[in-house]
């Protein structure tokens, strides 16, 4: 039996994401799930707002290029073999979330650095995606 036919791995594209990567291939095999890495973009007017009166379009543009040649790269790395790879931009959480809707994911795998006592109060990116989730979530430790 199936537990997931769907599993969706949320990286950074980092060498981190070597280990969270791994582990949700693993689970794929084992599982005969279908593979999907994500990766998220947050679009430049986040972290600017409105203060700078120029078009950032040309900027965002080259950085989504930039990071669908890294996904690339990375999974010839990983010799993943066939898996699906989108690269979007948004809000990190909203759009794991969205996405894992739309794939009808069971299983989100995300990476965590365990961070304890003031970073664990303010939160993180894992633990948005674990709190807005629809479906189970698996943060492995990087």
């Amino acid at each position: 039996m199936n537990i997931y036919q769907n599993i969706l791995v949320a990286i950074d594209l980092n060498e981190e994401a070597n280990k969270v990567v791994q582990k949700a291939h693993q689970l794929s095999l084992q599982s005969g799930a279908k593979l999907t890495l994500i990766h998220v973009t947050e679009p430049l007017s986040y972290a600017y707002g409105g203060d700078i009166p120029m078009d950032l379009s040309v900027i965002q543009t080259q950085l989504h290029d930039d990071a669908e040649e890294r996904m690339s790269n990375f999974v010839k790395q990983q010799e993943l073999g066939d898996v699906a790879q989108l690269i979007v931009s948004g809000h990190i959480e909203t759009e794991v979330h969205r996405v894992a809707i739309e794939l009808s994911t069971g299983l989100i795998v995300v990476g965590s650095h365990g961070r304890h006592g003031l970073a664990l109060l303010l939160g993180s990116t894992s633990n948005g995606i674990l709190h807005g989730a629809t479906c189970d979530v698996l943060a492995v430790r990087v």
